[in-house]
């Protein structure tokens, strides 16, 4: 049977009409590629595999420079106030450069807990040498620090042994910045230099992963300055000081100046409610700007710097006074230059803006003092008073981690400031080799003490032979003790480390991690503790815990008991021990593992043991809670290996 032919298909057949052509991809406009390329579900490994397509296509995602942009905004947009608007740039290098920077980072933190692990933990501990190497990768500082808070935003409950030291580098990568911008500051003629900047600056460096600028602070501050204008406008609508540009010019007026201090008075201290800390004088939030701002209340030389730079931007210059005990300001009541005590009225920031005489100064401390107390100081003598009152409450402090790092953070500090004070250097020195940290550093300080006071040589020799001898120990170090479960002397060990446990006694919550078979402190702590008293004394089980109001503690057995609806510990040690939060209990991680290599299983045992006394008849649920915590651990473990 003959088949039929279309008359279009005849005329196909005979060469009349042309082939239909098939559009491919690479035929579409190079706009329109760009636009495809930069669909926000493509990865970099996608445009990368795109571009080995062929050579159009390798052409579209590397011409412009939009495809590697994009896919950079995309994958790092807190890197992009680094960069200029339609700024015209490399973004493939730029992204390459990001990408190596974050592996070799990632790479590093990770090496960490290996080399410095530790057991008990080291208050204050420096890991001097993998800040060293960090810095010494040659890269773009905001790389490296946008790279560390990656990790630190990463999923809340894993890698938390990642994000401990993380967060150890990213302080001390901020400080270095904070000490470097100091210096700076310290080199501007002292006319320029500002005591809000200064003050500033100490705050940073006392807390260089809180949110604290100079522009955040003047910011807090031009709003409370034009609540000053609103009252003064209230009471005298055309003083200058309502024209006047913020900071230009200065009131010679002395009844002009003084209804401006009215106006500052009734705002900060009526309206407002700023006041003195008295019931809580020695916290050292009452030195930092940004904390006085937020909780209205300080000491007086943190609200005076507050009261000058409002002051100074009203039209009235207030001058700083190094006042014992009592920190004031000075406003002149005749022509500038004068030095005579009494023609300055002193006001006191700390009891709402009290304008006293000199003589009324000498009250707030109960004694006299010479003149010299009445004069003006420089901005850098500001901030050392200010640094000394917080090297103070550091001195004072209970021997913790946040006291140690008070005291080191401040001693940095004063000694950037005045470089060459031997007392401070000491102090530093041996601090130092109190924690056991930096020995190295140690013996620096110590030559330039020396250079500095040949007579300090009784102090400075008895240190550098004790820290040569801790050089010379760290370059053979003792192999850490593993505590096996199953040894006859461990037998009576109920606990391991990971479970969360609350103390019988004393109602505190915390997770262990460490054990002793029987209490190994000293018979002067056991007495002072009156661990006699209890009923099974210094001859039982003894647990390291961290406990939840950030302390670290040696619990007896007897007073120790599983929690019964297990949390998290927010204690800051918790990442040097434990890679996941899993629920019921921590993960160990691989470092605290190797110490106690057969407590993870007895923990799991534990948690589901717990779990089914808990749950009369959930024998399966038991179980699915068990394998649950198995298979996080797990995880961890295969996370930790994937990097």
């Amino acid at each position: 049977m003959a088949t039929s032919v279309s008359r279009e298909e005849q005329l196909n057949l005979n060469g009349i009409l042309p082939e239909p052509q098939t559009k491919k991809l690479t035929d579409l406009p190079t706009e329109l590629l760009e636009y495809i390329l930069c669909f926000p579900a493509l990865k970099h490994v996608d445009v990368c595999n795109v571009s080995c397509c062929c050579k159009r296509l390798h052409d579209v995602c590397h011409g412009s420079g939009k495809v590697w942009g994009n896919q950079y905004k995309l994958r790092w947009p807190r890197l992009q106030k680094f960069y200029r608007q339609n700024e015209s740039c490399d973004w493939l290098r730029e992204y390459k450069t990001r990408h190596r920077v974050g592996i070799q980072i990632r790479r590093t933190v990770e090496s960490i807990s290996k080399r410095f692990f530790t057991e008990v933990p080291c208050v204050g501990q420096v890991l001097g040498d993998s800040f060293a190497e960090i810095e010494s990768l040659g890269m773009p500082g905001h790389f490296c620090e946008d790279e560390l808070l990656f990790l630190l935003n990463s999923d809340k409950r894993k890698n938390l042994t990642l994000k401990y030291y993380a967060k150890k580098i990213l302080y001390f990568l901020r400080q270095q910045n904070i000490l470097r911008s100091l210096k700076s500051f310290l080199e501007q003629p002292a006319e320029q230099q500002s005591a809000l900047e200064g003050a500033v600056l100490v705050d940073q460096y006392c807390n260089p992963l809180a949110d604290v600028t100079l522009d955040g602070v003047s910011l807090q501050l031009d709003e409370i300055g034009e609540k000053v204008k609103k009252v003064l406008r209230l009471k005298s609508p055309a003083h200058p000081s309502l024209r006047a540009l913020q900071g230009e010019g200065v009131l010679e007026d002395l009844e002009l100046q003084r209804q401006v201090l009215c106006a500052l008075n009734a705002v900060l201290y009526e309206q407002l409610q700023y006041k003195g800390n008295e019931g809580d004088y020695y916290n050292p939030l009452n030195s930092y700007i940004h904390q006085v701002l937020l909780r209205r209340t300080g000491i007086p030389i943190s609200l005076s710097v507050l009261y000058m730079t409002l002051a100074r931007r009203l039209g009235v210059q207030l001058e700083p006074v190094n006042f014992p005990n009592h920190f004031l300001l000075r406003w002149s009541q005749r022509p500038r230059g004068s030095q005579d005590i009494t023609d300055f009225v002193y006001i006191d920031a700390f009891g709402k803006g009290k304008q006293l005489t000199a003589k009324e100064c000498e009250y707030l401390i109960g004694h006299q003092v010479t003149a010299d107390y009445y004069s003006s100081i420089s901005t850098t003598e500001v901030l050392l008073r200010m640094v000394g009152n917080l090297l103070n409450i550091g001195k004072r402090g209970e021997g913790n981690e946040k006291s140690y790092q008070l005291l080191r953070d401040s001693l940095d500090l004063y000694l950037t400031i005045n470089p060459d004070n031997v007392q401070y250097l000491l102090l530093q020195a041996r601090l130092y080799f109190h924690l056991g940290i930096w020995p190295e550093k140690v013996l620096d300080i110590l030559q330039h003490i020396q250079a500095l006071d040949p007579s300090q040589h009784g102090a400075v020799g008895y240190l550098v032979q004790h820290t040569l001898e801790h050089i010379q120990h760290k370059k053979h170090p003792v192999t850490p003790e593993v505590k096996r479960r199953s040894a006859p002397e461990h037998l009576e060990v109920q606990f391991s480390v990971g479970l969360i446990m609350k103390h019988k006694r004393s109602g505190y919550n915390c997770v262990i991690y460490g054990w002793d078979p029987k209490c190994t402190m000293s018979q002067e702590w056991i007495t002072t503790m009156r661990v006699h008293q209890l009923s099974s004394g210094a001859n039982q089980p003894f647990y390291n815990v961290l406990v939840q109001d950030g302390t670290c503690r040696y619990a007896a057995q007897e007073n120790l008991e599983p929690h019964s609806s297990p949390l998290e510990i927010g204690h800051p040690e918790v990442g040097r021990y434990f890679s996941l939060f899993a629920e019921s209990h921590y993960v160990a991680n691989e470092e605290l593992q190797t110490r106690y290599p057969e407590d993870m299983a007895e923990t799991l045992g534990t948690v589901e043991e717990l779990y089914h006394r808990l749950t009369p008849g959930s024998e399966s649920q038991a179980a699915a809670a068990a394998a649950a915590a198995a298979a996080a651990a797990a995880a961890a473990a295969t996370d930790r290996n994937s990097h």
